[in-house]
């Protein structure tokens, strides 16, 4: 960048204007300083600016809207946001609204503010194509070291810049996206780019451990505190000091667990179960979930203090189905993977796979993509996976159930018609793979009447009905519709069946007991 670049300071305090001018003046750039946004518009309808410095808070515009509009006039323009500390959540909208990067006030680390704008020059009229490569170029090598597999969209690629610049200062940070997406992965992307990467990172899953072994995972227990506490033993909030904190599934916390998370994040502090001394942490906490976080606040099932402790910066995970132009490089990269951990030959996948791949809504995201490619590795007795090696899920929306009939003679099952039409129903594992969405809940409901009118015909008919099931199967079989239906969300199960979180765990593990009990 040439060092007569222009650089647009808007500020309405003097001071931060005069301090601006005084710094890049020596550098040799062109400085223009405005107090107020009128003053701003004024000046980028007349000037060209290489980068602008904007102040969020104007006594007369807003800063989100003046980016907007510098963004809208001069697209080559990049904007440096300034913000306080308790605006945060607003710069890093700025930022995923096209924004260079952000800063806090007050200015700590005049170097540092000088090689943002510095870098921010090198970005400044650049192509798109040209800004992706520097980009990718800051943060690539740490979404690699990560796990992260950097595709083509847009989405992604924009996604991981913000993870990128958010890292680095030390904010608490709220993961959202479906199961299967990532968002661990990302997690550690952004531990990895923080100047905590040297200390420790330790996930924890709240929705996997019962509320009591949650409380001793998270800040450990004294000698004696309860039934098995043979010695002390340190929580995840020691051993995580000076490092970050994974919080998955943080939705499944119970309130009370809520209410001991919150006062660390206020205080910094925490007690060990049985404890009586408070004990300092410094841990930058990453909470995930795949739950409407804002919808559980309004049910009462989580804090909302505590909920806006951890959403300082939101970033939203895309699933795969929204993302598929990223599908092939996945795929590829998967393959590669699995040559090089002694698979011992190259696989590849036939252009007719890769289309039914990119056609699959992939419900499961990246997770459900990494087990097709395995499964279809595994089944592959050649160098080339081929759409017959992917697995009746994937490939069912192509291969909708054959008219009845057209069974060859052999396999035709035995009764009437209409039997045979059942039969074929039953044992077919592409039909229901091959229905929409939208028709499963119909399949399910004209099966919940068929079986009703049945038991109606049997009884009138004179012939033996299934006996009524107990009491014991009608709970066992409730609990796993919940279940299903939370998708194995314990805390909306419970919610479901009208009782405690607790008293369902309880009622897993007798029936689990009485399942092993049942084998032997």
């Amino acid at each position: 960048m040439s060092l007569q670049a222009r650089i647009l300071v808007v500020d309405d305090e003097v001071e931060v204007g005069t301090f601006f001018r005084c710094l890049l003046e020596r550098k040799g750039y062109r400085v223009t300083v405005a107090t107020r946004g009128q003053e701003a518009r004024e000046a980028i309808n007349d000037q060209k600016f290489h980068v602008a410095v904007v102040d969020l808070k104007l006594p007369d515009f807003d800063g989100l809207s003046l980016l907007q509009e510098v963004k809208k006039v001069q697209p080559g323009c990049e904007v440096i946001i300034m913000t306080g500390y308790s605006t945060t959540r607003t710069a890093v909208r700025a930022i995923q609204l096209g924004a260079y990067d952000y800063i806090e006030k007050p200015f700590e680390d005049i170097s540092q503010i000088e090689a943002l704008i510095d870098k921010a020059l090198d970005f400044a009229g650049g192509a798109e194509e040209r800004k992706k490569r520097l980009s990718t170029a800051e943060w690539g090598h740490i979404a690699a070291r990560a796990g992260i597999i950097v595709g083509n969209s847009r989405a992604m690629n924009q996604l991981l810049s913000v993870a990128f610049k958010i890292a680095r200062k030390d904010v608490n940070v709220l993961i959202q996206g479906e199961t299967g997406t990532g968002k661990e992965v990302l997690a550690r992307f952004i531990h990895a780019a923080s100047h905590r990467s040297d200390r420790p990172f330790i996930p924890v899953n709240c929705g996997a451990l019962p509320e009591n072994l949650l409380e001793s995972e998270l800040f450990g227990h004294e000698k004696g505190a309860f039934t098995g506490a043979t010695g002390q033993r340190r929580g995840i909030f020691e051993l995580a000091n000076h490092g970050t904190l994974f919080l998955d599934e943080i939705g499944e916390a119970s309130l009370s667990i809520q209410v001991k998370l919150l006062r660390v994040l206020e205080t910094g502090e925490f007690m060990r179960v049985g404890g009586e001394k408070p004990i300092k942490t410094d841990v930058r906490v990453i909470a995930a979930t795949n739950v409407d976080l804002e919808q559980a606040v309004r049910e009462k099932s989580f804090r909302e203090d505590l909920f806006y402790r951890l959403d300082v910066v939101r970033l939203h995970l895309p699933p795969l189905r929204e993302r598929k132009e990223d599908i092939p490089v996945l795929v590829n990269h998967f393959l590669n993977e699995l040559a090089g951990h002694g698979t011992g030959q190259s696989i590849k996948i036939s252009p007719e796979a890769m289309k039914i791949m990119m056609q699959y809504s992939w419900p499961g995201n990246v997770r459900e993509l990494v087990n097709a490619i395995h499964q279809a590795a595994a089944l592959c007795d050649g160098t080339v996976i081929l759409p017959g090696h992917l697995s009746n899920r994937i490939t069912g929306a192509l291969n909708r159930f054959p008219k009845p009939g057209s069974a060859s003679p052999d396999d035709r099952p035995e009764g009437s018609p209409s039997l045979a039409q059942l039969q074929n129903l039953v044992h077919s594992d592409d039909f229901l793979a091959g229905l929409e969405d939208g028709e499963l809940p119909r399949v399910f409901h004209l099966l919940k009447v068929l079986e009703k009118r049945v038991l109606e015909v049997m009884s009138r008919r004179g012939l033996p009905c299934p006996p009524p099931a107990t009491i014991e199967e009608m709970e066992r079989e409730a609990i796993n519709q919940a279940l299903v239906y939370s998708r194995g969300n314990i805390t909306l199960a419970a919610r479901i069946l009208g009782i405690g979180r607790n008293t369902l765990y309880r009622k897993l593990k007798e029936m689990e007991a009485g399942a092993k009990n049942n084998r032997l």
